[in-house]
């Protein structure tokens, strides 16, 4: 038997040899989000690094989803999806922006706020075309442009307010230029696009052939009475953006994995058109679930409170704690430096932080492409308080 196992580890090893691979994504690795994950189950510690929460999605959503289940919508869904769901999507969305999007031919279900990104991407993206991302990013973009033979102009933003220095922007501008990428809320720093930030981005495309994708799967997740700039609510921004949305961050069931694309029919046809051929569609009775429970406003219009109340809660235990906080506006993520704790890269004290004292943080230097390191980490939030209280009871001892 241990021959037969040798001889076949060496016929494996003879094909990989023989047969000609040339890797798409050469540089690419498993990502930090599934290293800090496993390192946190192995030394069974408290997970604050992945974006999820540990509390359940709505009740009513579970059962509504049970019962369409039951009702017999279990075949494919259109392509497009439910037209039930977008219509229910076109209704809040217009009435939130003053927008005036068509439910039949401007809005599209999909498999999750990053399978539309990547589907968005692939419609317009061709070879050499220039995309401008804004650093630390969340980590899907970058590898997308690149697999598409895109070529990815990063603009790091830098501690501790991660603003947009919209004069030096002006300088990554050229005729290569084809989209811009922004994500408001931002993952993973909280910042939010302010109404100054919409005026240069308006006077950066106007008059241009630059798209915009719009990343606002945290839309909702707002604080300090701030208004969410999306890119919806602005005609000129909106004539030439995909806006990215996503159900999993909206009512707590990211493993549904259930989002939108909402973008001018021009668009939205060229999106059709890889969509189909990517998922087709995406999970028939959830669909219906979500249609039914959209009907009421309730649950999402009161969430930048609920998570308010948690931002503030986590905010005042890390007090106690030699970490310095990073402004956080929106999103479920609280950004900390530690340079007055050690100077170990981010990503050595995040795994040090698992083994030693019992709490998963994610390394802001994953978001950047180059692996910029500030010394800062990030926390996700969206947790029960007793979660919260007992990791940061563990941060307390550091």
């Amino acid at each position: 038997m241990y021959l037969n196992v040798k001889v076949t580890f060496i016929k494996a090893v003879l094909l990989q040899i023989m047969i000609s691979l040339q890797s798409k994504l050469p540089n690419a690795a498993i990502n930090i989000f599934t290293i800090m994950s496993q390192l946190s189950l192995e030394y069974n510690s408290i997970n604050l690094s992945q974006g999820f929460p540990d509390f359940e999605c709505p009740s009513e959503l579970i059962d509504l989803a049970n019962k369409h289940m039951r009702s017999g919508h279990n075949q494919y869904a259109p392509m497009a999806g439910l037209i039930t769901l977008r219509e229910r999507i076109a209704n809040k969305v217009n009435s939130l922006h003053l927008s005036n999007y068509d439910p039949d031919t401007e809005i599209t279900i999909t498999a999750g706020g990053t399978q539309a990104i990547f589907t968005a991407l692939t419609a317009v993206i061709n070879s050499n075309d220039e995309v401008i991302i804004f650093e630390p990013a969340y980590d899907s973009y970058a590898p997308a442009v690149k697999l598409l033979g895109g070529i990815v102009k990063s603009f790091e933003l830098t501690v501790p307010d991660y603003t947009i220095n919209w004069e030096l922007l002006k300088k990554l501008i050229n005729n290569k230029t084809r989209l811009i990428i922004l994500n408001s809320p931002q993952n993973p720093t909280g910042t939010i696009l302010t109404e100054f930030d919409i005026e240069q981005l308006t006077r950066l495309v106007q008059d241009t052939n630059i798209l915009i994708l719009s990343d606002e799967v945290y839309e909702h997740i707002i604080f300090d009475g701030n208004i969410h700039h999306s890119m919806a609510r602005y005609p000129i921004l909106r004539e030439r953006s995909f806006v990215i949305a996503s159900f999993g961050k909206l009512f707590h069931n990211t493993g549904w994995k259930i989002g939108y694309c909402i973008a001018p029919s021009w668009l939205t046809k060229e999106f059709r058109k890889i969509h189909q051929f990517l998922i087709f569609s995406v999970n028939t009775p959830f669909q219906y679930a979500l249609a039914d429970f959209l009907s009421n406003d309730h649950f999402y219009l009161n969430l930048k409170t609920f998570y308010q109340q948690k931002r503030d809660y986590f905010r005042a235990l890390m007090l106690g704690t030699r970490f310095n906080l990073l402004p956080c506006s929106g999103s479920y993520f609280q950004c900390v430096q530690y340079k007055e704790i050690t100077n170990e890269s981010d990503i050595k004290f995040a795994k040090r932080l698992i083994t030693d004292f019992g709490v998963a943080a994610i390394p802001v230097s994953a978001f950047y492409n180059g692996g910029k390191d500030e010394h800062v980490l990030r926390f996700c939030f969206a947790k029960k308080q007793e979660t919260l209280e007992k990791a940061v009871e563990r941060l307390m001892k550091i």
